[in-house]
This record gives structure tokens, C-alpha cells and sequence, in this order.
């Protein structure tokens, strides 16, 4: 089924189609069954989709890493939310190749990682968890303020791009990030003395992933 997926470039979402088919089966279930036959869309659907979704993504995950694809990377787009179109996560595992093959991407990656790392040791060091979006009025300096507008065109450029399937656009839009990544590394020091700088400056870092978010979750992504 997969193979005659993507050989035909066929369009088709496996959540609703399980959702059709396991309401049938349900409705055929008999009389006596209990719980299973009155379980619809809860104890019986959800349990059950997740179970064929999980299927079709291993399959579909084998197939591509026999077509050469990284393993990491088919992760990486599974790990999004809602992902059950199988020409769709084709395509986008394949944008996400080409994309950390060239420069800006791996570059890119390497700035991910170093700044989800700065975060992650902080909220460590702390016991708290970064989250919620950063405060304009505290950016100190241009590479903060230049970082900060080039995620808000990052994301909305990357999702829009999505929205319209074009994976290589979505890929390109997140290319422009990396040389404000690398600008705020080399100007900007995050652990400041002023704790509300400093705090604001791990919420601005932690903005980067949620602008990859639009296109994988780089945090699966090997190297």
C-alpha cells in the first residue's frame, strides 16, 4: 500500500480513513460484546488508531531508510503532531535531507543545538523551565532584537509554506535564521548578571525551537 502511495504521488490522510473503517468494524462487533461495541471514540478508536498509525509509520520508516533516507530524519518529521499523510511525510523527510546537506542547514542544526543545550542546563541548574515568549523591551542589544524578528518571519514564513505543501520553501524560510543564530552566539552573552536579561535571553533561545518545529523536531536530528 505504501509503495502504491508513493509511486503515484496519491494524496491520502490514514486518520480519517481509520476512522470510517473502525466505526464500521465497531457497528459489526455483536450485541453482546460490552464495552468494545459502546467504546466509539474513546476506548475503542483512539487505542486502535494509534495502533494502525504506529504500523503504517514503521513501514513507511523501513521503506525510506531502504530508499536511503536517515533514520533520524523520518523521526524527526514523525515527531510532529498529526502527521498521517504518507506522500506528505515523504516529502518532507526528503526537503529535510536536502536541506541539512547544504551549509545554512547544518549550520543551522548546530545552532539549534547549542541553543536548546544553554537552555536545558540552565532550567537544570535552576529547577525551572524556560517557556513563554520573551520580552522586547529587555533586548539589550542587535543581534537580540535582529534574532527575535527573523524567527517571527521564520515561522510564519516555514508555515505557510507547509500549509501549502511546499516543503523546499518551508526548508529555505528556516535557512534564513542562521546567520542571526550565529550573529547572537558571537555578540551576546546569555548568562548576564541581570537575572531578568539573562531569563529573557533563554526565552529568546528557546525560540528557535519552536520556530523548527514548523518544518521537524530538530532535537531527533543525530548531527
Amino acid at each position: 500500500m505504501i509503495r502504491i502511495v508513493l509511486q503515484n504521488a496519491l494524496k491520502l490522510p490514514l486518520r480519517p480513513l481509520f476512522d470510517r473503517l473502525l466505526v464500521d468494524w465497531t457497528k459489526r462487533l455483536p450485541v453482546n460484546a460490552g464495552e468494545i461495541a459502546t467504546g466509539i471514540g474513546k476506548t475503542v478508536i483512539t487505542p486502535a488508531e494509534a495502533d494502525l498509525l504506529s504500523f503504517f509509520a514503521d513501514r513507511l520508516k523501513v521503506q525510506l531508510r531502504e530508499q536511503g533516507a536517515r533514520h533520524d530524519l523520518v523521526d524527526a518529521v514523525f515527531a510532529l503532531e498529526g502527521q498521517d499523510d504518507l506522500l506528505l511525510i515523504f516529502r518532507r523527510v526528503e526537503a529535510l535531507g536536502k536541506f541539512l546537506d547544504t551549509d545554512d542547514g547544518r549550520n543551522l542544526l548546530a545552532g539549534y543545538k547549542r541553543a536548546t543545550n544553554i537552555v536545558r542546563i540552565e532550567e537544570k541548574r535552576d529547577g525551572t523551565t524556560v517557556a513563554g515568549a520573551p520580552d522586547p523591551a529587555l533586548y539589550g542589544q542587535a543581534e537580540e532584537r535582529a534574532l527575535a524578528k527573523a524567527i517571527d518571519i521564520a515561522k510564519a514564513e516555514a508555515s505557510a509554506a507547509v500549509a501549502r505543501e511546499d516543503f523546499a520553501a518551508a526548508m529555505s524560510a528556516m535557512a534564513k535564521l542562521r546567520p542571526h543564530v550565529d550573529a547572537f552566539f558571537e555578540k551576546v552573552t546569555v548568562n548576564t548578571d541581570d537575572k531578568a536579561v539573562r531569563a529573557n535571553r533563554l526565552k529568546l533561545l528557546n525560540e528557535i525551537r519552536a520556530a523548527t518545529l514548523a518544518v521537524a523536531d530538530f532535537s531527533r536530528i543525530e548531527r
